[in-house]
């Protein structure tokens, strides 16, 4: 899922996601959006999909991600949690109860419960408390959306979140909890915050062995080509990432044969195109020296055309991972592909 925080997936339009990447869903993040534009205008507008212009399915987050990103501008309570803006130092307050008001008025299709996503590491007690202070929240977040209805003329699903940092007793328990609950779909959080990806591949296992099968399971946050494919071995459905667009703008490029440092110079004088195999158009007509160019003298052009890259090479990959396990031959065709992912070329 293309992570478009500010109801905008950086550097693309909508319709390039759309034509040229086949996105199916894109994020939103329910703090910045309701910093800006805020709430009044969102819902003046219809909601998000009328005010970004984008009418396929939309995810928001809870939140729950800046408690943890946002740890020293913000202080954590039974009743929520206090931020202060990045913007302009005010303060706020989100509550489960909260959170589940925004995002109805956001719109989004799928919106998460409101979590706190635990740092790496952190003791047992800690991570043990906080856990449970989700499920608490949980409970509450879940009964203000059975109290209240969607905004905008179509239904909206809510997703709880699994935490308990990478202790295993904990990943269990909180996923017997969020399997309990019975919604449309769970997630997996607090992974991907620096921990080992042996660790991440293991909490990852212990959760989707206990999460229903039948229903959608969402990691949140991961990853690289490499942990993507691992985790949907492991049973994972659903994931997003900044990692595509942010290393774009960077000039680090993915392809199915690894990686490519756009800016280095010995892409000065290729002439080939950015990536012969791309199901993105602009990768097989522009050049890797044009695009070098391109970033060189700092050319938005650039940015956008290597965003298109990445999106459409992770897009393609999740899509050839489904058209393998529908074939039988995903794991032979993942363990082929993976020593090629992390290559420099």
């Amino acid at each position: 899922m293309p992570v478009g925080t500010a109801a905008t997936v950086k550097a693309v339009h909508q319709h390039e996601l759309e034509r040229d990447i086949h996105a199916q869903i894109i994020l939103g993040n329910t703090y910045h959006l309701y910093l800006r534009p805020g709430l009044d205008i969102l819902q003046q507008a219809g909601g998000l999909h009328a005010f970004n212009g984008w009418n396929k399915p939309m995810l928001t987050d809870s939140g729950g991600y800046q408690v943890y990103s946002l740890s020293h501008r913000r202080k954590i309570r039974e009743e929520g949690v206090t931020f202060q803006s990045h913007i302009d130092g005010s303060k706020h307050t989100f509550t489960p109860e909260g959170v589940m008001d925004i995002q109805r008025r956001i719109g989004a299709d799928i919106i998460m419960a409101f979590d706190e996503c635990t740092p790496y590491p952190c003791d047992f007690q800690y991570a043990k408390n906080s856990m449970e202070l989700t499920h608490r929240w949980l409970k509450r977040c879940a009964d203000r959306f059975d109290a209240t209805e969607p905004l905008y003329g179509y239904s909206q699903a809510l997703f709880p979140i699994v935490q308990g940092s990478t202790y295993p007793d904990l990943r269990k328990a909180a996923a017997a909890t969020i399997a309990a609950f019975g919604c449309a779909g769970n997630a997996i959080g607090g992974l991907s915050v620096g921990e080992p990806a042996e660790e991440m591949y293991a909490m990852t296992a212990l959760v989707t062995d206990i999460l229903p099968p039948d229903k959608p399971r969402y990691l949140m946050g991961v990853g690289t080509p490499e942990n993507i494919l691992e985790c949907i071995a492991l049973g994972i459905d659903m994931f997003d990432c900044v990692l595509p667009t942010r290393n774009a703008r960077h000039g680090v490029l993915y392809t199915a044969g690894g990686i490519v440092h756009i800016r280095n110079a010995r892409w000065k004088a290729d002439f080939d195109p950015i990536d012969a195999q791309s199901p993105v158009p602009t990768s097989r007509t522009h050049s890797r020296a044009y695009l070098r160019h391109l970033f060189i003298n700092d050319e938005i052009l650039g940015m956008q055309l290597a965003t298109l890259q990445n999106l459409g090479f992770y897009l393609w990959l999740v899509g050839e991972a489904r058209r393998h396990i529908l074939e039988g031959t995903f794991v032979s065709w993942k363990n082929a592909l993976l020593p090629q992912l992390s290559r420099r070329l």
